[in-house]
């Protein structure tokens, strides 16, 4: 009876976690379609912007390397990106009364006091884009084609520091991926380790 229970428990936690996973976000494989309301109010979904790259960066503007990259680099690279046509959306999972929760409003202004401009800031407080794409730091990048396949997944750069002295001689992954993707080349570095800080996501019921 002891053995039976054993392999019956051991097969549910095999179940649950096939049921957490099989939408996870694969390199080479469609990225999961979502939908999400970004800080204007607006639904913004994954299938609306086929036929264009997006970019998935996940934010916390309490975390010390979101703020490294956030002091002028992050910025940079919405701005060189999205000037080309790259759809690029900041994503914020944080849980309510979690460090880097914010409200649309007090989203917009951040935004705007760090001279941000991403296409749009999409709020995720019951972190479930977060977890479909099984984000796990801040920042943790996405980096999806125009057929709408995930190519890139893991960490901004190849320097895991909160100094921002490191942005100049890091390796942007992001950008790489971007440039090689747009050229029809493969991408060189589809994945890579991501740090930062733990998402913050709501403890689970």
């Amino acid at each position: 009876m002891r053995i039976t229970s054993i392999w019956v428990l051991t097969l549910a936690l095999v179940l649950v976690t096939g049921a957490l996973t099989i939408h996870a976000a694969k390199i080479g494989e469609p990225a999961p379609a979502f939908t999400a309301t970004d800080t204007k109010g607006k639904t913004r979904t994954l299938a609306s912007f086929k036929g264009k790259w997006v970019v998935l960066e996940w934010h916390n503007n309490g975390c010390p390397y979101v703020k490294r990259h956030y002091a002028g680099n992050m910025q940079k690279l919405q701005q060189d990106w999205t000037a080309k046509g790259v759809v690029w959306l900041t994503v914020i999972s944080s849980a309510p009364g979690t460090q880097g929760y914010v409200t649309a409003a007090e989203a917009d202004a951040y935004a705007k006091d760090v001279k941000a401009t991403p296409t749009a800031i999409l709020l995720d407080p019951k972190g479930d884009l977060g977890h479909l794409y099984e984000a796990r730091t801040t920042p943790h990048m996405y980096v999806i084609n125009p057929q709408g396949v995930l190519v890139y997944n893991g960490a901004i750069d190849n320097k895991p520091s909160t100094d921002p002295a490191d942005n100049a001689a890091a390796t942007n992954y992001v950008s790489a991926a971007l440039r090689e993707g747009m050229a029809g080349k493969p991408i060189t570095t589809p994945t890579s380790r991501p740090y930062g800080c733990s998402v913050k996501y709501a403890p689970p019921k």
